[in-house]
């Protein structure tokens, strides 16, 4: 149930005879965000010839595409087509192209816009998005130990820690690892640790799970 998306606006750009393809990618979660990001780019690029564009929404499953008077099919989908392949969603990204004079061909065409989208996804720092729960831990400090030791045996991420008094944990775990967590907590401590679920939730995991 995990999903892929960008954290932030990135860009990149290349040339190809004479014409310069410039790549943004931003995360967007509606298709206002994403005709605002749009909108944006075609205002920075008024003079360039094409603002090509695609974008894919988790919610609603929208997916749109613009050649932007390029030749019908060889600039829009091959944007498309790059974002489908890397499993990427609630991602937009434009392609501006300066044209160089020189006419590249449909196939032309095809391989610069893929090219670019590739390159600014490159770019861009990809989160792999976990459906996980947040658990809040109150123990003993003489388990925090034992509690520390099996933790990343289920890949959890600790937002929070408080040693004041007893230890106070929070953590976050994917939902398919709660089950085995929650088990194996009880056994360590005896039954004695307080775990509190504080609901499920979608988190980057990135740093953890290594594609």
């Amino acid at each position: 149930m995990n999903y892929f998306t960008v954290s932030q606006t990135a860009s990149d750009s290349f040339t190809e005879k004479k014409s310069e393809f410039i790549g943004y990618i931003a995360p967007v979660k509606t298709n206002d965000e994403a005709v605002e990001f749009i909108n944006k780019i075609k205002s920075i690029h008024r003079k360039a010839r094409h603002n090509v564009y695609a974008y894919i929404l988790r919610n609603d499953n929208i997916t749109r595409y613009s050649d932007d008077g390029e030749p019908q099919g060889t600039a829009g989908i091959p944007v498309l087509d790059v974002l489908q392949k890397r499993g990427l969603t609630d991602v937009c990204v434009v392609v501006t192209r300066y044209f160089g004079g020189i006419l590249l061909g449909g196939g032309g065409l095809v391989r610069a816009y893929s090219h670019t989208a590739s390159l600014v996804c490159d770019a861009a720092n990809i989160m792999d998005m976990r459906l996980c729960h947040k658990l809040k831990i109150a123990a003993d400090y003489n388990m925090y130990g034992k509690i520390s030791y099996i933790l990343p045996n289920f890949d959890v991420i600790t937002t929070n820690s408080d040693f004041t008094g007893n230890v106070e944990l929070e953590i976050l775990v994917m939902s398919e690892k709660l089950p085995a967590l929650l088990k194996e907590l009880n056994e360590i401590t005896n039954g004695s640790a307080k775990v509190t679920d504080c609901g499920e939730l979608y988190e980057d995991f990135s740093s953890i799970i290594k594609k």
